[in-house]
């Protein structure tokens, strides 16, 4: 399988894939797409049309909570009569007995153009056309069918045929579950299919020349999701469809299938060929707002470029810029907290951790904000998120995760909070909003002062040292915390290494916003147990033997854990780096050697016993490997960062490392980055198709080094 890329529309990324017909289906099961709304929804799917995961319909809608995100169309059923009277299927489905001999078996080839998916089809003499779009802030989707080849010569029609197969469920839900019940209701060419109470009807318009509708209900049997077999989970399931809809193909008009859960009002608003117009403007804005953002400023460099063009560097920067926008949302579940926010003046916004099966998680989202908006120029966006998120301040913690449809957090984190003051010195560093700053200093006061009084799930000041120590029995407290049933895979409790850089970050970050707001007499204590920090981390955190830092100590057993993990970067890596400095290059060495891979970095060196080289399997699998050396894509950030600080100018090295990203974003879900990968060789992708951070610091770095290589005037 190759990848070309070209320029697409006026300015926007495209990305075509092709392939052999002698490699057979496999590549197209493999490959996916996906669009979403900005609420939380979303399409996606395989290259194929052959869902894959329970994740995989065409629309997957954000409801209010209780309900949270839905499958309300999981499938469509495509075939092709010709002039010949050939019957050609554009996809299908696989089975518990097997592929469908049809899948991919008429596709010509698939692009992403602006990130929106295109098919091209092979329908006897003719090429067919196929686009999904999600309408921005609703919960609709268009598909979209036109003959893009001339019309038969003899006046023959080409007649297309649509059947939606449909089970409702929660998008994550279980795939056995009944598809009895449904019942369609048809008045003036609009159909609404109901199901359980539970769900909204699913409302559909099919228009196109001759276009009709036959009630024809069946069950499409036994269709089998292969990812969900491979990670251990219930994996085949039944699909309803009440009947079919047909309508000529000709060159002279599209035929579209429309559907919603939004009102008639909103569905009729707008045609098909205006919703994807309207997003690809929508997308050209975004771009533009990002190399405003990213543009280098009027100075020269002080020290040498890399050689050769820079246009893959800027292709990879704009697919990264549209990925981004996937993750920011309107929650559309938390009605009480839009209309509290829009008594502020302010609007709800939030980050989803990934895609399929994350919802909105504050580390993720304190991590992501600076490249999902402040490198693509979505500045009014992040001062949005952060109010957001300082409204749900509970014991001076900010929540970890928002489940799925429901409105209360749950705040079972010791870093998520230290990463929300990053978060905001990033926010005024970009933006200079005082006023924001000063609403907000209130609650970092209590969120400082539950920290050094020690608060929830054991995170609080140890008194002999003042370093942070965190860990209650039963919970999962650092981002690196995995557990299966009572296995604690990575036993974390105690004074974890980045822990307490981020606490020294967030201890110096507020003094001086308090001697800036207040007075000097003011940030003395915050000052003077930021430097305490500092001198205990120093002592305490520095492994000589390897030449590294600790990755935890004074554990539950009083040991110390000397396991070479990314961690340690962070001591280096933010904005007021606790590591004493003469001991940068030792840490960064040790990184580069151990960890360090094309996509990211390791989570525990291959050295370690507990080192395990590839993440598959089922559930008890996955999660002994998740932290045992799977490489972390969103790791490369504070590593571009560190390296800025201990090798300025050594850019080659760089663009070497982030060309890793660029290739990736030509497999598993094009046009994004994965969660995580194996952590040998090929790197195989895993975990989440579409990751918030793993984009966000992509992004990040990528645009850093775009800045760092373009020629500047001054």
């Amino acid at each position: 399988m190759t990848l070309s890329r070209r320029s697409g529309g006026a300015s926007l990324p495209s990305r075509t894939l092709s392939w052999r017909k002698g490699d057979g289906v496999e590549p197209l099961l493999a490959a996916e797409w996906i669009v979403t709304n900005g609420l939380g929804g979303y399409a996606a799917g395989t290259v194929s049309g052959a869902p894959t995961r329970r994740f995989h319909g065409l629309l997957v809608a954000s409801l209010p909570a209780p309900q949270g995100r839905s499958m309300m169309l999981n499938h469509l059923v495509e075939t092709v009569r010709t002039e010949s009277g050939a019957i050609v299927s554009l996809g299908g489905v696989e089975r518990a007995s097997g592929v469908d001999a049809t899948v991919g078996a008429a596709l010509r080839d698939f692009r992403l153009e602006g990130g929106l998916p295109v098919w091209r089809f092979d329908v006897g003499a003719h090429v067919l056309e196929k686009r999904v779009v999600l309408p921005h802030m609703q919960n609709t989707a268009f598909v979209s069918y036109r003959l893009i080849s001339p019309p038969d010569a003899h006046g023959r029609t080409l007649r297309l045929q649509v059947r939606p197969a449909v089970s409702f469920r929660p998008h994550e839900g279980r795939l056995d579950g009944s598809v009895e019940g449904y019942a369609l209701l048809a008045e003036s060419a609009r159909y609404e299919l109901r199901g359980s109470e539970h769900y909204p009807p699913l409302r559909m318009r099919f228009l196109g020349p001759r276009a009709s509708f036959t009630l024809s209900e069946e069950s499409v049997r036994d269709v089998l999701y292969r990812v969900e077999q491979a990670r251990g989970y219930d994996a085949i399931g039944d699909l309803h469809t009440p009947g079919y809809f047909r309508a000529d193909l000709g060159s002279d008009a599209d035929v579209v299938l429309v559907v919603s859960t939004e009102s008639w009002e909103t569905v009729q608003a707008l045609t098909a060929r205006q919703a994807n117009d309207a997003e690809l403007v929508r997308r050209e804005r975004l771009l533009e707002r990002a190399r405003q953002s990213t543009r280098p400023p009027a100075r020269r460099h002080a020290h040498p470029l890399p050689e050769g063009p820079s246009d893959d560097l800027r292709q990879t920067v704009d697919e990264l810029v549209l990925a981004a926008d996937q993750f920011l949302i309107t929650p559309g579940s938390r009605i009480v907290d839009a209309a509290r926010a829009h008594a502020w003046g302010d609007e709800v916004r939030t980050v989803i951790a990934g895609y399929h099966w994350f919802t909105d998680w504050g580390r993720d989202t304190m991590i992501s904000l600076e490249g999902l908006t402040l490198a693509t120029g979505r500045h009014e966006d992040a001062g949005y998120i952060l109010r957001t998120f300082a409204k749900y301040v509970q014991g001076g913690l900010i929540p970890n995760m928002f489940p799925e449809g429901e409105c209360a957090g749950l705040y079972h984190t010791a870093d998520a909070t230290l990463w929300f003051f990053h978060a905001i010195d990033r926010y005024l560093y970009a933006t200079g909003d005082r006023t924001t700053l000063r609403l907000l200093l209130p609650v970092l006061r209590e969120i400082v002062d539950a920290h050094l009084r020690g608060t929830h799930f054991g995170i609080g000041v140890d008194p002999q040292d003042g370093l942070l120590r965190q860990g209650q029995e039963g919970y999962q407290l650092t981002w690196m915390d995995a557990k299966m049933g009572d296995w604690i895979v990575t036993p974390r409790r105690g004074k974890a290494v980045e822990i307490n850089a981020l606490f020294y970050n967030a201890l110096s970050l507020f003094s001086g916003w308090v001697a800036k707001e207040d007075s000097e007499a003011a940030a003395a204590p915050f000052r003077e147990a930021a430097a305490r920090v500092r001198a205990s981390f120093n002592t305490r955190f520095w492994y000589p033997e390897g030449g590294h830092l600790y990755d935890v100590v004074d554990g539950p057993d009083g040991q110390d854990d000397a396991a070479c993990r990314p961690n340690q970067l962070f001591a280096i890596s933010l904005p007021h780096p606790v590591l004493a400095p003469e001991r940068w290059t030792s840490v960064m060495d040790v990184v580069d050697r151990e960890l360090l891979t094309p996509v990211g970095l390791r989570s525990l060196s291959p050295k370690h016993p507990d080192y395990r080289p590839s993440y598959d399997g089922d559930l008890a699998s996955r999660d002994g490997a998740y932290h045992q050396g799977t490489v972390w894509a969103w790791l490369i950030g504070p590593f571009v960062d560190a390296w800025h600080k201990v090798r300025p100018g050594e850019l080659t090295r760089l663009q070497q490392i982030l060309h890793g990203f660029s290739a990736h974003l030509g497999e598993a879900c094009l046009g994004s980055v994965s969660e995580i990968f194996d952590a040998e060789p090929p790197f195989a992708p895993r975990g989440c198709v579409s990751q918030a951070w793993s984009v966000a610091e992509g992004l990040r770095a990528a645009a850093t080094l775009e800045r760092a290589r373009e020629p500047q005037s001054g």
